[in-house]
């Protein structure tokens, strides 16, 4: 069931981003329910990896709320922030005495929801 607070979020998603979604959600955690403003300061100079990624869906977040919704960028928050597995890539290393290890190549689907400031869910952290 949709309420009027869902209606004015505009999302973004990235699948299949070669980090692990452990990784990627202690990104996700210090930005949720930011503003936008200072999302971006904090990912510009974040030192992990996974930062990279998480900057360039809420670019997109952005510029979708710009221009498919007409939202004054200026104003909205990070009301959505959700860090998903995706499919794991399988590959096997030779071993010792004829045996092979696997390695697991992890994936995950991020995905930014921004709102306006006043209209924060219910389910900000992710959940």
């Amino acid at each position: 069931m949709a309420t009027a607070t869902e209606k004015t979020h505009v999302t973004a998603t990235a699948k299949y981003v070669r980090t692990s979604a452990r990784k990627a959600r202690l990104v996700a955690d210090i930005v949720r329910g930011k503003s936008v403003v200072q999302a971006q300061a904090i990912l510009a100079y974040d030192t992990h990896a996974a930062a990279e990624h998480v900057r360039k869906v809420l670019q997109s977040a952005m510029a979708n709320a710009d221009h498919n919704a007409g939202l004054s960028i200026q104003d909205l928050v990070l009301a959505r922030v959700t860090v998903d597995e995706g499919p794991t890539i399988q590959r096997f290393r030779p071993r010792a005495q004829g045996r092979a290890t696997p390695i697991r190549k992890r994936t995950c689907h991020i995905t930014i929801g921004l709102a306006p400031s006043g209209a924060r869910s219910a389910g900000s952290r992710g959940e």
